[in-house]
């Protein structure tokens, strides 16, 4: 990123080259709305350059059949990001918002990501036989082609990777959109992508926008084969519409509204501080935040009592405040949307702790709510607010957890070693803790059920979502 004075400016990189856009936009901090830097914002035209880019690195170039060299690239860029986490850490802790040790998780959990990838592009997936005297069959997997990526502004460096790691590994070349509230953290990942010697111009392309006109371009791009989206259940159902043309292949995770599903034989010491933190991480912006508290009424009043008290006492500040607990919210206006809706809440549920705001910067809320069809339960607010919730038997619990139309995750506590297993398999999530929250795996997939999304990511099905299977069916000659 060049500097113009003191103040950074982030550009585009496509096909290989560093490229400006007539529009600029500002970078802020959301704690301060101190100005921090500018970047290119572009829109359409970057998108269709990147996308030709892309396509012509796919099909000119060895890249979907040369393994060895994927691997090598998926290495460098973490040999890269890792030379560089500090000072991504501190950027996306001003920039983002979110504090100091959730950046440090976010960039230091990317770099084993981008290794595990690399070792997935060495492995094959195939399989073959004899299915008849001298008749053999094999089947192949492929790259689809060009990938785009759409990336969130919640965790832009861990989710950008979890979509471009298994298409590099799978043989695409990629197009990535950044979010334009992480302007400079995007000029640092591109910079990172540009330095990395094994990616020919054209494999790996990012641009980034505040609008809406980049993105659409990929979505109904004929030449874009797969497209990876994390975001709202709302955007990914346009998505999906706007696709359908050309049948490309989606990927998606979408909203949530997780479950923490908490039973009278739970250990409160432990549950607390990771319910707390479940609300709380990420200011509440994140995919997996513990928005449902379902607590078995035999501890109730002590996990009402213990939770109010834990969610009174955290700290909000800047992210690069060692001292904060938790960051502001990605701005001013999201801040006052999350408090407007804890504000309707309270006509028809009662507000155990409202969050006080202060710009971006936003406390925790508690809500408890008996009737699961209101808003507050069936709505993901994208904020630090929690419902409380009480049930009585299993089954209560699981129709309780079941009853919206979200299924990405949700968390069981509970001493009893059998329960977890049973009210697990009942539970409709893609991801189901037990005594724990917000565990993922590289080697493991993760997604939604119902409509938290359509695809996985991680795991050997995540590099499968930029693939094709070719079925190749050969006669030998008879001897």
């Amino acid at each position: 990123m060049p500097k113009s004075e003191t103040l950074p400016h982030a550009r585009h990189y496509i096909d290989g080259q560093w490229q400006d856009s007539s529009s600029r936009g500002e970078s802020r901090s959301p704690a301060t709305n101190g100005l921090l830097g500018t970047f290119a914002d572009g829109g359409a035209r970057e998108a269709k350059a990147a996308v030709a880019a892309a396509r012509r690195a796919f099909d000119s170039t060895a890249w979907s059949r040369d393994r060895h060299r994927r691997a090598a690239a998926l290495h460098e860029l973490a040999d890269r990001l890792e030379q560089r986490k500090d000072e991504l850490i501190t950027l996306l802790a001003r920039e983002n918002g979110k504090v100091l040790s959730e950046a440090a998780i976010e960039v230091e959990g990317t770099i084993p990501k981008l290794r595990y990838h690399a070792a997935l592009a060495l492995t094959d997936h195939g399989r073959a036989g004899e299915v008849r005297p001298g008749m053999y069959s094999m089947t192949l997997r492929e790259a689809a082609g060009v990938a785009a990526v759409i990336v969130p502004w919640n965790s832009p460096v861990i989710l950008s990777a979890r979509s471009f790691a298994p298409a590099l590994a799978a043989g695409c070349t990629v197009v990535m959109k950044m979010p334009a509230q992480t302007g400079l953290v995007n000029g640092v990942l591109s910079e990172i992508v540009a330095d990395t010697p094994s990616l020919d111009p054209g494999v790996f392309n990012v641009f980034t926008e505040s609008g809406n006109a980049g993105a659409p371009e990929l979505v109904s791009s004929p030449d874009v084969d797969v497209l990876s989206y994390t975001g709202s259940t709302a955007v990914g159902r346009v998505i999906m519409e706007q696709a359908a043309p050309t049948l490309k292949t989606l990927s998606m995770e979408l909203g949530g509204k997780t479950p923490m599903l908490v039973f009278d034989d739970a250990d409160l010491d432990a549950v607390v501080p990771v319910l707390t933190k479940a609300v709380t991480m990420f200011a509440g912006q994140f995919c997996m935040t513990g928005s449902r508290i379902l607590v078995q009424r035999g501890v109730a009043d002590e996990l009402r009592r213990r939770l109010v008290a834990a969610l009174e006492a955290v700290r909000v500040g800047p992210g690069d405040d060692p001292a904060s607990e938790m960051g502001a919210m990605i701005d001013e206006g999201n801040a006052q949307r999350v408090e407007q809706t804890v504000a309707a809440a309270a006509d028809y549920a009662t507000v155990l702790v409202r969050g006080k705001r202060d710009r971006a910067l936003l406390g925790p809320s508690l809500i408890e709510v008996a009737d699961v069809s209101s808003p507050i339960v069936q709505r993901e607010v994208f904020g630090p607010v929690a419902t409380f919730e009480v049930f009585d038997s299993e089954a209560d619990a699981v129709a309780r957890a079941n009853a919206t139309e979200f299924g990405l995750a949700a968390s069981i506590w509970s001493r009893d070693v059998d329960r977890p297993l049973r009210v697990g398999r009942e539970l409709r999530a893609g991801t189901v803790w037990t005594n724990t929250w917000a565990i993922v795996h590289d080697q493991f997939e993760e997604g939604g059920f119902k409509q938290s999304g359509v695809g996985r990511l991680n795991g050997i099905r995540g590099i499968e979502e930029f693939q094709e299977t070719k079925h190749l069916v050969h006669v030998a000659p008879q001897l």
